[in-house]
């Protein structure tokens, strides 16, 4: 579809759109034209490369008007969900959400980051996303880490989130246990949340979101009006807030 686009494109910038009629050629014609096309843009390579900017510029506006009806339509389950931790300044002028997995490589490279990014900025407000797709050991952490904010808050559940996205190694009863020990929470009770519906019900709701905004990967970034699919550095990341906090 992109290769037909491009042609599609190229006739134009090469060709009158008045000299375009291709239902009224034959096929002698329509081969005939189709190597004067071929033989054009090989000797003027540059139109082809005009045509593929054309079309990534195309691309991406779409994709960018898509994201913003997206969100917000889903405004609400995005920025204000109750089920998400939401910390740093509460009445910041700008919020960062990120969609998380415990066992991504890069939500553990963005985790110093957006912790750096928060400290140094002093407005923004960071929400939580729990959104398990790396298998087993991620699911069994966000299970973990809800139970924990539902049992003991705040506080404990960014603790909680701080420690499983450092932890290395197998997330099994044991590991899971030291970290209730060093919460000072009963892992007993925690195991019992862990496997409640409402613990189900949020990650469901996360991974529902995460479809309507087509957000397959982690970690993803909603701020304010845009998506950042994917690790971003910290000075990436300071430009994308200033740029979205100038549209205020």
């Amino acid at each position: 579809m992109r290769l037909l686009s491009v042609a599609a494109l190229c006739l134009g910038l090469a060709t009158p759109v008045s000299a375009l009629d291709l239902n009224a050629m034959t096929d002698a014609d329509r081969a005939a034209f189709g190597a004067a096309v071929r033989s054009y843009l090989l000797e003027n390579p540059g139109v082809l490369m005009e045509a593929i900017g054309i079309l990534e510029q195309q691309r991406e506006a779409d994709g960018a008007a898509r994201d913003l009806a997206v969100l917000r339509d889903n405004a609400a389950q995005i920025f204000d969900s109750p089920d998400d931790w939401a910390g740093a300044n509460l009445s910041g002028d700008i919020t960062v959400v990120e969609f998380v997995d415990y066992r991504c490589g890069y939500c553990r490279k963005a985790h110093d980051e957006v912790a750096k990014l928060v400290a140094a900025d002093g407005n923004i407000r960071l929400v939580l996303k729990e959104f398990p797709i790396l298998g087993e050991d991620s699911l069994t952490s966000s299970r973990f880490a809800i139970a924990v904010r539902r049992l003991a808050g705040d506080d404990a559940y960014k603790r909680a989130h701080d420690a499983l996205i450092a932890l290395k190694g197998p997330v099994n009863a044991a590991a899971l246990a030291s970290l209730a020990a060093e919460l000072g929470l009963d892992m007993a009770k925690i195991a019992v949340e862990m496997e409640s519906p409402a613990v189900g019900d949020i990650i469901r709701a996360n991974h529902e979101l995460a479809s309507e905004l087509e957000i397959n990967g982690t970690p993803t970034f909603v701020i304010k009006e845009t998506m950042v699919r994917g690790y971003v550095p910290l000075e990436g990341m300071r430009q994308i807030v200033e740029g979205q906090r100038k549209k205020n």
